[in-house]
């Protein structure tokens, strides 16, 4: 039986190295990457295995610590479970960290990240697909955004801040994608409420974006992280069940 193998790889960047987890097929042969964006609380051994379940659907998998500017992961000591009342802290410990992951800094990093997939000889030829979790779905949706040569299928579940009044809020980047996009919201979510799903989902009809989001009952802010209180394990396997299906279709 194929197994996944999983390590530490290092990907530089225009503003230094980011360290990153790398989980493939352990057979040989060069499969379709996935780019995965983590969530703020960083690169772990939850998102590694959540990478490890995507190579084992056949695909090559890369997860940076986009937080590299401020130290290699973990940044800070988390729990193995996070609890409400100890989330606050965590993200506040955490904010200098996401303060220097400016927009034009995440997309030379993306950059980065997608010309080491493209020369990895773990992955073939061609565009890749991208997810992103929490804050990871921004950048989903922003590289998608900025670099269309390079993304087939970008996916956001849980994503925060998508639609916003900003200036440089990505949704404003619809009319560049030429991707698939799939958005599992959660209807229990601050940081997406309803007002900003309704001008995403807008801005990418209007832009003609092949896309399908859809609105998750129940579920709140990080539905799909098992290492915290916030988990539904339907809704994350309602996640696995739209993800790999776009993953399937689109590489």
């Amino acid at each position: 039986m194929t197994t996944v193998h999983g390590s530490s790889v290092d990907i530089p960047t225009p503003d230094g190295t980011a360290d990153a987890y790398l989980a493939h097929l352990d057979d040989g042969a060069p499969h379709p990457a996935v780019l995965l964006y983590m969530d703020a609380f960083g690169l772990r051994p939850h998102l590694k295995g959540m990478a490890e379940r995507l190579a084992a659907a056949g695909y090559t998998v890369l997860v940076p610590n986009v937080f590299y500017r401020s130290g290699r992961a973990p940044l800070v000591e988390l729990p193995d479970f996070i609890n409400p009342s100890e989330r606050p802290e965590i993200i506040e410990s955490l904010r200098p960290a996401a303060l220097t992951l400016t927009p034009e800094a995440a997309m030379r990093d993306a950059a980065a990240y997608l010309e080491w997939l493209a020369a990895s000889p773990l992955t073939v030829d061609g565009k890749v697909g991208v997810t992103g979790y929490c804050m990871g779905a921004s950048l989903a949706l922003r590289t998608a955004g900025t670099h269309p040569d390079h993304v087939a299928a970008a996916a956001g579940f849980h994503g925060a801040f998508l639609a916003t009044d900003a200036p440089d809020s990505p949704h404003l980047l619809a009319d560049r994608i030429t991707a698939e996009l799939y958005f599992g919201h959660a209807d229990q979510d601050t940081t997406n409420p309803a007002d900003q799903i309704a001008r995403l989902e807008r801005a990418l009809t209007t832009a003609g974006v092949h896309h399908r989001s859809e609105t998750y009952t129940g579920a709140h802010h990080g539905f799909t992280q098992a290492d915290t209180a916030m988990h539904s394990p339907e809704a994350t396997q309602r996640h696995w069940n739209a993800l790999l299906d776009l993953l399937g279709r689109t590489l």
